[in-house]
């Protein structure tokens, strides 16, 4: 019993967390759009997120951890984890 409790408790932290990360890639796809009309070109835009975002990581958990990241970062972006319908509500 206290292993289904257990990952019950489980199920619904993931379902939070995938809210919440579902919240901020609104959000940022919203500041994202505003810049893009603002004349921010898009690559500008994306090296700038991505620069952000490392170093956020990096602060977080440090350089060998987001180089690990990063190592596996060609495979998932093959296997189209980041592959995205603009359609973010």
């Amino acid at each position: 019993m206290t292993e289904a409790i257990e990952g019950l408790a489980e199920r619904q932290e993931e379902l939070v967390i995938a809210e919440k990360k579902r919240v901020a890639l609104s959000y940022l796809i919203g500041a994202w759009d505003e810049a893009v009309a603002d004349g921010v070109d898009p690559e500008i835009l994306a090296h700038a997120a991505l620069f952000a975002a490392l170093s956020d990581l990096i602060t977080t958990y440090g350089e060998d951890a987001v180089a690990g990241l990063a190592e596996r970062l060609p495979e998932r972006i093959r296997a189209a984890e980041f592959t995205l319908g603009r359609s973010i509500q």
